[in-house]
């Protein structure tokens, strides 16, 4: 459980606003590896008290289903991130967990070069780095699993820690292939618990952040999902989020989108989310256990392109 304040007494937050406005102001041109230029900086942090609400982006609509779809992106991306959590690899798999905007991603074409068949992320992907992370004796580690142990059997240890980085199907290099189709960009994560209290903070790293695009829904994703998940489990309130981003960018194509948005708004209150209260177990959360309220965006749903 999260306690959170009421939405009137809660602070307006800035600080997706700052990083992007810092990318604009500081940030260098640099290849990025997708055809096209992007403009970057290196070492950006953010800190939440997720009792000022759940960081969710309010420059623009996320969260209002599509009328032909029924879909949102903050259903998509909490199917995403559930079906990573559950060591999904597929995009049929994917799906299922009600998440299908990895098409683009998984082509024949793109799967081929991978040496890996049509619609399969790979080895190297979130889902089987996070459930079944290769051992040296043929055998695989479950991250989750022993993560969620851990914190349960011995809370007070500093070692609570998942990352979705398998190093021998990740690098690009002569002679070895890659097996991966898209290189995992977020997900690290490490959960401290303040035995005193009972309340915990989650500390997330991200090394690669397309800050108008996969910022808006990872950062949701690691700043209230998985901390609801985790308190549900664990009994402990993990109401406090460090987001450490190593490399955040801009793609050319995104500027005008960014420049528009940011000068039609401001820095507004978050919204409040909460979980299904009679769900437990951290692997029984579906995208409808949870559900947004007190969400005020200030412009309607934009799509902002990234390169594919």
């Amino acid at each position: 459980m999260i306690d959170m304040l009421p939405f009137d007494k809660r602070t307006p937050d800035a600080q997706y606003r700052t990083l992007l406005y810092r990318i604009l102001r500081d940030g260098k041109w640099m290849p990025s590896g997708m055809d096209e230029e992007r403009l970057t900086i290196f070492g950006h942090v953010m800190e939440f008290d997720l009792s000022n609400g759940a960081p969710l982006v309010t420059e623009r609509d996320i969260v209002t289903p599509n009328p032909k779809t029924g879909r949102s992106g903050f259903s998509m991306g909490t199917g995403e991130i559930i079906a990573f959590m559950h060591g999904a690899r597929t995009h049929e798999e994917l799906k299922a967990f009600g998440c299908p905007w990895w098409a683009p991603w998984v082509t024949p074409e793109k799967c081929a070069k991978r040496g890996l068949p049509p619609g399969d992320l790979g080895p190297g992907s979130y889902g089987p780095a996070y459930r079944s992370f290769p051992m040296s004796d043929g055998t695989s580690f479950d991250q989750i699993k022993a993560m969620l142990q851990q914190i349960k059997e011995r809370p007070e240890l500093r070692t609570h820690q998942a990352i979705p980085w398998v190093p021998q199907y990740c690098y690009r290099l002569t002679g070895r292939q890659q097996k991966v189709v898209v290189v995992p960009c977020h997900g690290d994560m490490m959960i401290r618990i303040d035995t005193k209290t009972g309340r915990g903070t989650y500390i997330h790293t991200q090394w690669s952040c397309d800050a108008p695009v996969g910022l808006a829904f990872n950062l949701f994703q690691h700043g209230i999902i998985l901390p609801l998940m985790l308190s549900a489990e664990t009994g402990y309130s993990i109401d406090k989020v460090v987001y450490i981003i190593k490399d955040a960018h801009i793609y050319r194509r995104q500027i005008r989108d960014v420049e528009g948005f940011l000068g039609a708004t401001q820095a507004e209150r978050f919204p409040t989310v909460t979980a299904d209260p009679g769900v437990k177990n951290f692997f029984d959360f579906r995208g409808e256990h949870f559900k947004v309220e007190d969400y005020h965006p200030q412009l309607p749903p934009h799509k902002i392109d990234t390169p594919v």
